[in-house]
Formats: structure tokens, C-alpha cells, sequence
């Protein structure tokens, strides 16, 4: 697998990617835990909870999965039934993560696009309740999945490695879960991310027009609209984690429809040769680093948290000043 300049890059992309998304998830809670940034209670409840599931994401799918059988093929997590529940902590976190990025978006969608109902949903305690439901949902969903594997060979009665079952691509009751299992993630959020920002941004247009014409026939065009601004700093918060997670699960997305429309199987192989594992791998690639974007996010998109950043970097660096002082 090194040997070849794919298998290089497959190879040391999710190291990198690891320390980068481990660093940067780990910042985002601490600082949004702190509530210095000066957003409402109820968008920090929802970072906070993508960051620690982007976080679990990069421990679980990159660091446990990947880097472990890259690196150490043979330690304790190749044996089977530990194999088996790796992967289903993967599928658990991914989904975590995907659906609360469309928790997320319907809440701003609901802030932005129906005042009356804002006040009664975007709050705390709906956020809390919204965010323990989709976690347990998820974690629910995905058990299942560690009946689907078996082990590649047994040495001295150990089982060793994962390998999808024949019976998964065989079996009805198997074909109506992969299916379910398919829709609710990526197909069905992301229809529902492209949906709820469409509506969205419909509604910002007509209510931008509106705002202008009240305050034009008010005399106060050439004046600065607080309320406005406001709101376009939430907008562009909206659409950046949105869109990037539209951007970043496309290929993945293409790649589940092309294995249950072809009728082809998931590759558990490293044939660098193989188109389908390029683009299975591609994918993987992309949704992986889906977890590790929000916070180059914030720092962007935000000043506040720009602030706090720099003030994490800063008190560190001035305490070792200290100590050779």
C-alpha cells in the first residue's frame, strides 16, 4: 500500500488529518464552552455538540480504523469482535455528526424564517433535547451494524479483521436495512441541508427587499441596519458549516448511490487500480475531513472567537516567556 504514490498519500493523509482535527475540535469546545463569542445559548449548545462529534469522528474513524490498520495491522483492534465495534462507534459518530449538522440548520432556519415559532424553539432546552435525541437515535440505528462482519481468518481461535458478510448483499431483511440505513444517512440530510438552505435563502431575499423599501420610504437607507448585520453574520455562519458539508459528502453521497444503483460491493481491499476503490476512498477521504472544517469555520466567519483563539495561542506562549525569564 505505501509503495505506490496513492497508497502514500492514502497513508499519510489521515495522520495529518488526525492531529489537525483533534487540535482544532478540542479549541472549539473549550473556547465556545466559555461563552465569550457572543452567540446565543442555544447556536453554542449545537457547536459544541458537532465539535465533540467531529472530535469522537477523528478518534474513531481516523485514528482507531484507519491510522490503527495502516500502521498496526495486527494489534488488538483487528480482532473481529473489537473490529466490529469500531465500526459501529464509526457509523454512530458519522451519524451523530451529519444529523446534527441538519439539527443545526433547521433551527437557524426556524430563527431566521418563522419569527413566531422562534421564541418557543430556538432555546436552550429544545437544543439540549434535540441533541440528546439525534445521539441516542443514532447510536440506536447503528448497532446493527456490528452483526454484518466476519473474520477474514481464524488463527489459534482468534478471529482476525472484518469482512461484510455474503448475506448482507443477499439477504431481503439485510437489503431493507442497507437501504434504510442509506437514506437516513447522507441521502436523506443531505436533501434536507440543500431543502432547508433553498427556503432559507428564498426568504432572506423577499425579507432583504421589503427591509429596504420600509427603510427607504423612512428616510434611514444610507444608515447601518443593526438588525441586518446581525443576521448576516448568522446567515454566512449557516451557510459556510452547510455548504461545506454539502461540498465535502458529495462524492461519498455519489459513491452509496453508485453501490446500491450498480449493484457493486463496498471495497474492504487496497488495490490502488481500481477505480472503485479510488473513488470509495475519495470519498471516505472528504467526509473524514468534514470533521475537521468547522473550526477554520468559526475563525473566518467569526471576529469573537478569532479573539479567543488568539488568546488561547498567546497565554501559553507567555508563560514560557516567563519561565526563561
Amino acid at each position: 500500500m505505501h509503495g505506490s504514490p496513492k497508497g502514500l498519500l492514502f497513508s499519510t493523509y489521515c495522520p495529518i488529518l488526525a492531529a489537525v482535527g483533534v487540535a482544532a475540535n478540542l479549541a472549539v469546545i473549550v473556547i465556545l464552552s466559555r461563552g465569550r463569542c457572543g452567540l446565543s445559548r442555544c447556536i453554542t449548545y449545537y457547536l459544541v455538540s458537532m465539535a465533540v462529534t467531529d472530535l469522537l469522528v477523528i478518534i474513531t474513524a481516523v485514528i482507531l480504523n484507519r491510522i490503527a490498520g495502516i500502521y498496526f495491522p495486527l494489534s488488538f483492534l483487528s480482532i473481529t469482535p473489537v473490529c466490529s465495534l469500531c465500526s459501529v462507534l464509526n457509523y454512530a459518530t458519522v451519524s451523530c455528526s451529519v444529523w446534527l449538522t441538519v439539527a443545526f440548520t433547521f433551527d437557524r432556519f426556524m430563527a431566521i424564517c418563522c419569527q413566531k415559532v422562534k421564541i418557543k424553539y430556538c432555546t436552550e432546552k429544545t437544543a439540549a433535547w434535540v441533541i440528546a435525541t439525534v445521539c441516542t437515535l443514532s447510536c440506536l440505528k447503528n448497532v446493527f451494524m456490528y452483526f454484518i462482519y466476519e473474520p477474514n481468518y481464524i488463527t489459534n481461535n482468534i478471529p482476525w479483521f472484518c469482512s461484510i458478510k455474503l448475506i448482507f448483499y443477499t439477504s431481503s431483511a439485510w437489503a431493507a436495512y442497507d437501504w434504510i440505513h442509506t437514506i437516513l444517512t447522507p441521502c436523506l440530510p443531505f436533501i434536507l441541508i440543500l431543502l432547508l438552505n433553498a427556503l432559507t435563502v428564498r426568504h432572506i431575499l423577499s425579507a432583504s427587499r421589503a427591509r429596504r423599501r420600509l427603510r427607504a420610504h423612512s428616510n434611514k437607507e444610507n444608515q447601518s441596519d443593526p438588525e441586518m448585520e446581525k443576521r448576516r453574520k448568522s446567515i454566512v455562519l449557516l451557510f459556510a458549516i452547510s455548504g461545506s458539508f454539502i461540498l465535502l459528502y458529495l462524492l461519498f453521497f455519489i459513491r452509496v448511490l453508485y453501490v446500491r444503483i450498480a449493484g457493486v460491493k463496498y471495497f474492504s481491499g487496497s488495490n490502488f487500480k481500481e477505480s472503485n476503490f479510488i473513488l470509495e476512498e475519495s470519498g471516505i477521504m472528504l467526509q473524514l475531513l468534514s470533521s475537521c472544517i468547522n473550526p477554520f469555520i468559526y475563525a473566518g466567519t467569526q471576529s469573537k472567537f478569532r479573539e479567543e483563539l488568539k488568546n488561547g495561542v498567546k497565554y501559553p506562549m507567555s508563560l514560557i516567556v516567563k519561565l526563561f525569564k
